[in-house]
């Protein structure tokens, strides 16, 4: 399949040069180029604080959990197949986590004093099993522990979870990086989601 450029959200949803989605992207210049340039600078600058490896585990484990299905997901197995070229072991740690992490969601509490309390809804508290962190590192685990948090349970992040991911090590500055990162993940691959199914009504 020839996709219509190296935009790399035109690759994940299979968009061809030439066709409908194609045109539909095209005419959105400036939001098709900051997404690319989104996903340039997280992944292929270098930019200072997080590992390359950081980056790409965080990624191919937040792209598992959007997953429908991650033997067949597009995106979740380029960020398998990019984090695997740096360090294939580490893939297939962090592709095991990720499945045994899968749930639905959003859940989670809210304050008990807000309005909101009324919408509480339980589901799974996720964090990387003991036997694990040793093998990680508790840096990483510590960021995937905050990623999964963000995906299902946005409405509980406070203070102790950016002091847990500051205890394993991690600066302020690039809690900041893996937050972003796991927002724009949930930005892209719903995208990606969305327009994969447009690509079969047209």
């Amino acid at each position: 399949m020839t996709t219509s450029s190296d935009d790399v959200i035109d690759t994940l949803a299979g968009i061809t040069a030439g066709s409908p989605l194609d045109g539909v992207r095209r005419a959105r210049p400036d939001t098709r180029s900051h997404a690319q340039a989104g996903y340039d600078e997280l992944f292929t600058a270098a930019p200072a604080g997080p590992s390359a490896a950081e980056r790409q585990a965080v990624a191919a484990f937040v792209a598992v959990l959007h997953a429908v299905d991650p033997d067949s997901d597009p995106a979740a197995a380029h960020y398998r197949t990019l984090l695997a070229a740096t360090d294939a072991t580490l893939a297939h740690r962090i592709d095991r986590l990720a499945r045994a992490a899968r749930t639905t969601g959003p859940y989670g509490a809210y304050p008990a004093s807000t309005v909101l309390a009324a919408e509480n809804t339980d589901g799974l508290r996720f964090t990387v099993p003991g036997d694990d962190r040793p093998l990680l590192g508790e840096r990483l685990a510590a960021a995937l522990d905050q990623a999964h948090l963000l995906v299902f349970r946005p409405r509980e992040a406070g203070a102790d979870d950016l002091a847990a991911l500051q205890r394993a090590g991690w600066a302020p500055t690039e809690i900041v990086t893996v937050t972003q990162l796991v927002g724009f993940l949930a930005f892209q691959l719903r995208l990606v989601t969305g327009l994969r199914t447009l690509k079969e009504l047209v």
